[in-house]
């Protein structure tokens, strides 16, 4: 029991990390500077891929699947920004 609580703290800190890689990528995709949307991509894309492995852990199917979504959208618009940009 007290290996189990153990395990869900250490998937806490990941969750929050998650949260706070999407609060920063919002912030940085929100300040309307066309060279940095390519970074704020990559945050979000990021906080995805943590909160894709916690659905999983979860066996949250629906936010998985929302999750794996923005995923590739966050993929697809860093390399449309990378491509606008060069």
């Amino acid at each position: 029991m007290i290996k189990k609580k153990l395990n869900s703290k250490k998937i806490d800190y990941w969750r929050w990390f998650g949260f706070f890689l999407a609060v920063a990528g919002a912030i940085v995709l929100g300040n309307a500077d066309i060279y940095s949307q390519w970074l704020g991509w990559t945050i979000c894309t990021l906080s995805c891929l943590i909160w894709i492995a916690m659905g999983i852990k979860d066996r949250d199917i629906p936010r998985t699947l929302m999750e794996v979504m923005y995923f590739f959208i966050g993929i697809r618009a860093i390399i449309n920004w990378l491509y606008y940009n060069s």
